[in-house]
């Protein structure tokens, strides 16, 4: 899983051009210490994320909560801050040094982590996760944009798509920790175990990585000018039709993921009975497995697609086949009585729904210019969280109290409604794959001439 430079390896740039004080250089393996330390930043940051997740049911016992209020923790008061920020602050990283931009986020998300373990009530919960997320909104729109500095265009996406696989270490990681904690010292010790060890993944990024010159891995680019004003950056990405579709096709396919992967500990808590210790382990070993998988093929399929046939549309059609495939295999999941057979085929069914967010990245950065990536990765991260972790598990959560009510009114015993409320919820919300799929179909019908556009236009500038 190495990340080549082929042409561009050890290429040295013009000082001047790029306002460098002397020529950067970096070796292949240089590169892919970066590209790989990134994903374990990733991976913290999706850990001090996600814990909630697993702790979900003890916090709804002690502080007495709606399903809705969980979706609301977990998914729209981190969302709302964290999507929101990202835009001003990847509007820094296109212009200010993009390292001490994630190290000064990782701080804050670990500080904030530990701050939750410490809430005495939903509000005082809710706050936290919302500093949680101010934290993490300056990590991902950096990143993206150093790796595609440090990553030349036909590897860019299986780079972005090692980066992403942090979506899935990070979740597997705050399911193994956060259940063994959790279960043993209590919820709270979790947030604890998982918050501190940030700051010394702050300090390895600060002392071992080189900002990056702009456009540093670019075919030729050795000029990176100041970047366009921010209401032409938004406007013309905005005005290109794929990338609508893309947007929209983004951010429901994150509805359905995080709607679902939200509620996986209760799920199986509900529905087959397992403890708090054994769902964090076999989540793990699922969540590991199945996302790392799906999002390194999802991205390293589209570029090898690409370098065949020289079209991008790759990378947006092979998102929305495994969306077309995925539903029925999610079906099953949540059908099956038996809990070994439905957590394996859980495998299958998260590696086949990883597989788009490298692409969709890689995809956007084709779309703008050199100082246009971060911001143009927030805007994306924007729609992609407002529509997905916004409001997917809310949704899902939602949802579940209404059929819970349903199942109570006919009669059904309380720990069946609570079990089938969420089982029927979850299998609604797997549908919503197939209105994401139609939007991958329908940004791979422009995308080729708006890439062709831009670049004229960039060009002609």
């Amino acid at each position: 899983m190495a990340i080549e430079a082929g042409s561009v390896g050890d290429r040295a740039v013009n000082a001047s051009a790029t306002g460098s004080t002397a020529g950067f250089r970096a070796s292949n393996a240089y590169r892919n210490y970066v590209v790989w330390l990134l994903f374990v930043i990733y991976v913290f940051n999706y850990v001090d994320r996600q814990i909630l997740s697993i702790v979900l049911e003890p916090i709804k016992q002690e502080f007495d909560l709606h399903d809705w209020q969980l979706g609301m923790l977990s998914g729209l008061a981190f969302a709302a801050f964290y999507s929101t920020l990202g835009i001003p602050i990847a509007r820094m990283a296109d212009t200010r040094n993009r390292v001490n931009i994630i190290t000064a986020s990782i701080v804050v998300w670990s500080a904030f982590t530990v701050v939750s373990g410490m809430a005495k009530n939903f509000w005082h919960l809710l706050i936290a996760r919302i500093g949680v997320g101010v934290g993490e909104a300056g990590c991902s729109p950096s990143a993206y944009s150093i790796i595609s500095d440090y990553v030349e265009p036909k590897k860019r996406a299986t780079a972005l798509s090692i980066y992403s696989m942090g979506v899935y270490g990070g979740s597997a990681l705050g399911f193994l920790v956060g259940g063994l904690v959790a279960h043993e010292y209590g919820w709270r010790a979790a947030f604890f175990t998982v918050g501190l060890p940030g700051l010394v993944v702050a300090l390895i990024l600060k002392l071992t990585v080189k900002e990056p010159p702009r456009g540093f891995s670019d075919p030729g680019a050795t000029v990176a000018t100041e970047p366009p004003p921010f209401k032409q950056v938004m406007g013309n990405l905005w005005a290109k039709k794929s990338f609508r579709h893309l947007s929209l096709a983004a951010g429901l396919h994150a509805f359905v993921s995080y709607g679902l992967s939200s509620f996986y500990s209760p799920f199986f808590m509900r529905s087959h009975g397992m403890s708090l210790g054994d769902v964090g382990a076999w989540l793990s070993l699922v969540v590991a497995l199945g996302g790392l998988s799906g999002t390194y093929l999802g991205g390293a399929w589209c570029d090898r697609y690409f370098a065949r046939t020289q079209d991008p549309r790759w990378y947006v059609w092979i998102p929305a086949i495994t969306l077309i495939i995925v539903v029925p295999f999610g079906m099953v999941v949540y059908s099956l009585d038996n809990t070994v057979a439905a957590l394996l085929l859980l495998i299958l069914y998260i590696a086949l729904a990883a597989a788009y967010l490298g692409p969709s990245i890689a995809s956007t950065h084709r779309l703008v210019g050199l100082r246009e990536r971060a911001l143009a990765s927030a805007f994306l991260l924007l729609i992609l969280n407002f529509i997905g972790l916004g409001l997917g598990p809310m949704f899902t959560g939602g949802l579940s109290d209404l059929f819970k009510e349903y199942f109570l009114s006919q009669g059904v015993a309380e720990q069946a409604a609570l079990a089938d409320g969420l089982r029927w919820s979850i299998r609604v919300t797997l549908l919503i794959n197939l209105w994401s799929a139609l939007h991958y179909y329908l940004a791979a019908r422009t995308l080729r001439e708006d890439i062709e556009t831009g670049t004229q236009a960039r060009a002609a500038s």
